[in-house]
């Protein structure tokens, strides 16, 4: 049985992710930090619904203190490594920016310490569309420079990829890097916009719509999310002998075993359409707030995912009126609403 640490097993993406590896006949252990960023109850919540399976076990503890990350880690011997903890949200760094050096940047060098360490198989690490930054070309493609992140989280993000390059290239450590695009769904976190919207709508409160309403994202449904980064884990990159092996869609790195890869529904959906389909499902129309574009945000997002389906055969396909429909039945189900 393939063993498979993942940080952030408490988190909506690490949930998800080791429900379905656990489903999967995979054993997995998780590492998680239970930190009051937003409600802790309902991250208690995910992680005693992963107890329930005995294949499940998890240590409590910050990325941040090495030690009792690599003591855990080096008991449990994982296979495989997905570094999914994070310190989120890309408004918050602007309020508290220190938390994302510690989590992102401290949090992730002992992550692929531990990785060094052990010689795992694989290691995958959660980035994000926000690497773009103020690029205007699209779909985003993985093989773009990405030099103008606009928040300090996007920053600490594109600081992982430079970082997990230098290690892959100098311990031969297999290493993919994924960019997530607007992930939403069950259990999702209560500071995202379908979350937030959808609280608003229901309790008949305003709800900010920011640039008036004028922004596209491409939203990625979560359990499109984690099948992509399940099937990512058998794909581990290797070290080309030329430059010239390197296929021309690919980013796989020249001078190393790693590669980053986007993952999502390579659909631009209009704001305003989220919301109405939001507003369906919720059976009454929302009070809206529009304001101007919040500092650090862009207008839009959108995946070019082809690099995705050429390694995995698989392409992310839930329609967000679909995803959105499946979220707000979770919604009123939990919050008895």
């Amino acid at each position: 049985m393939r063993t498979v640490l993942i940080t952030g097993t408490a988190g909506f993406i690490g949930f998800h992710l080791a429900k379905l590896l656990l489903s999967e006949g995979f054993r997995v252990v998780g590492f998680d930090g239970l930190t009051d960023y937003y409600d802790v109850r309902l991250k208690e919540r995910r992680h005693q619904m992963l107890m329930q399976n005995q294949h499940f076990k998890a240590k409590i503890g910050m990325l941040e203190d090495f030690d009792t990350l690599r003591d855990f880690a080096l008991a449990e011997k994982p296979d495989v490594i997905v570094h999914l903890a994070a310190q989120a949200g890309v408004r918050y760094s602007l309020e508290n920016p220190r938390a994302y050096m510690d989590a992102n940047v401290t949090g992730t060098f002992n992550v692929m310490e531990c990785a060094r360490e052990l010689g795992v198989d694989h290691l995958l690490m959660a980035s994000t569309s926000s690497v773009y930054g103020a690029n205007e070309e699209m779909p985003f493609d993985e093989r773009e420079k990405c030099d103008t992140p606009l928040t300090l989280y996007a920053a600490t993000k594109k600081a992982n990829e430079a970082m997990s390059h230098s290690y892959a290239h100098l311990w031969d450590l297999p290493t993919t890097m994924f960019r997530f695009f607007t992930v939403y769904g069950p259990w999702g976190r209560p500071d995202m916009a379908l979350f937030k919207f959808t609280k608003g709508i229901l309790e008949g409160t305003p709800i900010d719509i920011y640039n008036n309403g004028e922004m596209y994202r491409d939203f990625t449904y979560v359990t499109d999310l984690v099948r992509g980064i399940r099937l990512l884990i058998d794909a581990a990159p290797k070290r080309p002998d030329t430059a010239d092996d390197i296929a021309e869609y690919d980013s796989l790195s020249p001078v190393a075993p790693w590669r980053v890869v986007n993952i999502g529904n390579s659909e631009k959906v209009r704001l305003m359409d989220y919301i109405g389909a939001i507003e369906k499902e919720c059976g009454r129309e929302a009070v809206k707030n529009f304001m101007p574009m919040q500092k650090g945000d862009v207008p839009a997002t959108w995946a070019d995912a082809t690099l995705l389906k050429e390694l995995t055969g698989y392409r992310p396909q839930t329609g967000f009126e679909d995803g959105i429909r499946q979220f707000v039945t979770w919604y009123r189900d939990y919050y008895a609403v």
